[in-house]
């Protein structure tokens, strides 16, 4: 029990260090930054780093703990991005969604996704060190250690799960924003880490393509299509067709009904 809570402590501290380096540097880049979109892009990177580096060591703690320990971490965590990331999202598919709303440019949107992948790619480069140290018996051989995918199911079904999902996760996150609620976020949070769990054992629930790139991209047991038509497409297409369904009667004459109550 003493080694196992010990492990644990290690793996909330990493987590811990990684959000205070990523807090620097947002602060960094605000201050040394004059340009607004220069400084988008390296928030977005930022962002996406600390996203990607709490989750790869998430990975930890559902194997050792298990999925309602996993998921207790990531309400936590979901909570406290939607507080420090202001306009950052560190997720592709929402540039995507302005870009077909007219709101942002092919480029900047390109851009924005560019910084997105380099954030998440290079952010393992910190992970590996950590893992390196072998504080732990829970990080014993995973610096090296070749990762597995996390899709349990057909490629055409976790493609449907993500797209699905996601879909899901970008109603409910656009409704809250214009409900303006105090629980916004807490919501937001608890629909979001629902969901992942709901898919963990059949796609890993990433919803996010940078984020499924980072921590799974040539992982054994998926090829470059796989994962592309997963995490990629499925989760993509269920982004953009949140818009259409967002627009649904039935979904706004909902949203009217509790602002009503509301007011």
């Amino acid at each position: 029990m003493g080694a196992s809570f010990i492990a644990l402590a290690v793996s909330t501290l990493y987590i811990v260090l990684t959000s205070l380096l990523a807090y620097w540097a947002r602060r960094y880049a605000k201050f040394y930054t004059q340009r607004p979109f220069l400084r988008a892009l390296f928030l977005e990177g930022i962002a996406t780093a600390e996203l990607c580096g709490a989750c790869f060591e998430l990975i930890i703690i559902a194997d050792n703990w298990g999925v309602s320990m996993y998921a207790i971490y990531l309400f936590v965590l979901t909570v406290w991005w939607s507080m420090v990331w202001e306009d950052a999202t560190a997720c592709p598919y929402t540039h995507l969604e302005e870009l077909v709303e007219g709101k942002k440019s092919l480029r900047d949107a390109f851009l924005l996704i560019w910084a997105e992948l380099v954030g998440g790619l290079a952010i393992f480069r910190y992970v590996q060190l950590l893992w390196a140290l072998e504080i732990v018996s829970t990080h014993k051989n995973r610096a090296f250690d070749d990762c597995s995918t996390d899709l349990q199911v057909p490629v055409i079904i976790g493609a449907f799960i993500e797209c699905i999902a996601t879909c899901m996760c970008r109603v409910v996150s656009r409704g809250l924003g214009e409900l303006n609620s105090k629980l916004g976020s807490i919501i937001d949070a608890f629909v979001g880490t629902t969901l992942v769990v709901a898919a963990f054992n059949y796609s890993g629930g990433y919803f996010n393509p940078a984020l499924a790139t980072s921590l799974k991209y040539g992982c054994l047991g998926s090829t470059f299509m796989e994962h592309v038509i997963v995490y990629w497409i499925g989760a993509c297409a269920g982004s953009i067709a949140s818009l259409r369904v967002y627009q649904l009667p039935i979904i706004q004459n909902y949203l009217q009904r509790l602002k009503n109550k509301s007011d």
